[in-house]
């Protein structure tokens, strides 16, 4: 018997048989694979790509895109040339009550803060004791009276007796200057009556100016004296007031080539931010010399101030009109731009196509600019969607309101819409809007 060799097991492959995939399964992994790139892909195209994309520019017949823009017509304004300083309030008068003689403050008739008028009692300093002095003035003069009356009675008796060869010559003289004497210091005593009756009244504080009095210094019963540098209080004149700035030396002349013609120069007072109109005023004085520290020239305002919203030392700013320009063409400033040859703006003469118009510009004044040439009333000019355009651009005028509805698929006008007027809005209907480019 023929013994058989047994050869030794061989281990299975697993790489080949029992690991591999069948291929079956693996077409239909394939498969699903494949299907959710396809709806990623649509999701994409149909969702995100919309939110973060600009819509594309609306195209013509013949494939020319089509921009959305704003518009605004040139149009003739009167325009104001202003000039702009920092200023500051000032009282046309200001005065600081204070006592003119000594002694007790009795009484107080006003309330801080009160208006009062010219000659308004104020306050009283105790009157006794120039009274006294008064009467002991008056006393002196009767007696200094009484004296002269005798030596006048004298001096005729010597005069009589003279003529009788009855007294020497010197005695009548002597007499007539004792008469002489007592009428000298008669006016003495009659000008310590008057100083005295004088310091009677000053006993008594009236108001010097008429206006608002503020805050006091002294309480009722204490001692003032004429020295005190504070005074009592203060009184300021609140209307009129005035406001005092400064404008440089190079506008100078414009200001006095009106100033000097008589025409009133209208001059307003805003707040610190320059956006709250305070009070309006006039012109009234400029002055004489230029201050050569800072090169300015000072001038003053003049404002009825009835409201009271000046307050002295208050800073304000201040515009004054230095020029009227009268019919002249303005745009918004957003229109105009500037370019190698000059400043121009794109003007839209048939409504569908902006061309390059080149003008001249002047001043600025509230968002506006003057042109002086290129430009008629009624002409169109874009004034925002600049960016992309170009000379003989189709665009297309949207109100802008518009940019913020959404786009009508495609730019298409829906069925109904109505004819567009001349400002570049749409008659009633359903209206195509489209946001500008960026």
């Amino acid at each position: 018997m023929i013994a058989q060799s047994r050869q030794p097991h061989a281990s299975p492959d697993l790489s080949d048989h029992t690991l591999q995939v069948p291929p079956r399964r693996r077409r239909r992994w394939g498969a699903w694979l494949a299907l959710a790139a396809v709806v990623l892909v649509i999701g994409y195209a149909a969702v995100i790509r919309p939110l973060t994309r600009s819509p594309a520019p609306v195209r013509g017949r013949m494939g020319a895109s089509i921009l959305p823009v704003t518009a605004a017509p040139a149009r003739k304004s009167d325009v104001d040339i202003r000039l702009v300083a920092l200023g500051t309030v000032t009282p046309v008068e200001t005065v600081t009550v204070r006592s003119r003689v000594d002694g007790e403050l009795q009484k107080l008739f006003f309330h801080e803060g009160q208006t009062v008028e010219a000659g308004a009692r104020l306050a009283e300093i105790d009157p006794r004791p120039f009274a006294v002095q008064k009467l002991q003035s008056e006393a002196q003069l009767a007696k200094d009276q009484a004296l002269l009356e005798n030596a006048q009675v004298d001096l005729k008796r010597y005069q009589t007796l003279l003529e009788q060869d009855s007294v020497a010559q010197q005695q009548l003289d002597t007499q007539a200057a004792l008469v002489r004497q007592y009428e000298a210091s008669i006016k003495v005593d009659q000008a310590q009556v008057q100083s005295a009756a004088l310091q009677l009244t000053y006993a008594e504080i009236t108001s010097p100016i008429a206006g608002r009095i503020g805050l006091r210094s002294v309480d009722q019963g204490n001692i003032v004296h004429a020295s005190d540098a504070t005074g009592l209080a203060v009184i300021t004149q609140l209307h009129p007031i005035t406001v005092l700035f400064a404008i440089p030396q190079d506008a100078v002349p414009k200001v006095m080539k009106r100033f000097a013609t008589g025409t009133p120069m209208d001059v307003q007072a805003y707040d610190r931010d320059g956006h709250t109109l305070l009070a309006t005023g006039k012109l009234i004085t400029v002055d004489n010399q230029i201050d050569p520290t800072t090169g300015t020239v000072r001038l003053r305002a003049e404002f009825p101030n009835d409201d009271e919203t000046l307050f002295p030392n208050q800073f304000v700013n201040v515009q004054i009109v230095t020029e009227q320009l009268s019919n002249s063409i303005v745009v918004p400033v957003a229109a105009l731009q500037r370019g190698s040859n000059g400043s121009f703006v794109y003007v839209i003469a048939d409504g569908k196509t902006a061309t390059v118009r080149e003008v001249t510009s002047g001043p600025t004044e509230n968002g506006e600019v003057v042109i002086t040439q290129g430009l008629a009333a009624g002409d169109v000019v874009v004034v925002d969607g600049l960016d992309k355009l170009r000379d003989g651009s189709a665009v297309e005028i949207i109100h802008p309101s518009d940019a913020a509805k959404p786009a009508v698929a495609h730019g298409k006008r829906p069925a109904g819409a109505g004819k567009r007027k001349p400002d570049g809005t749409h008659s009633d209907g359903p209206q195509v809007s489209r946001a500008p480019l960026t």
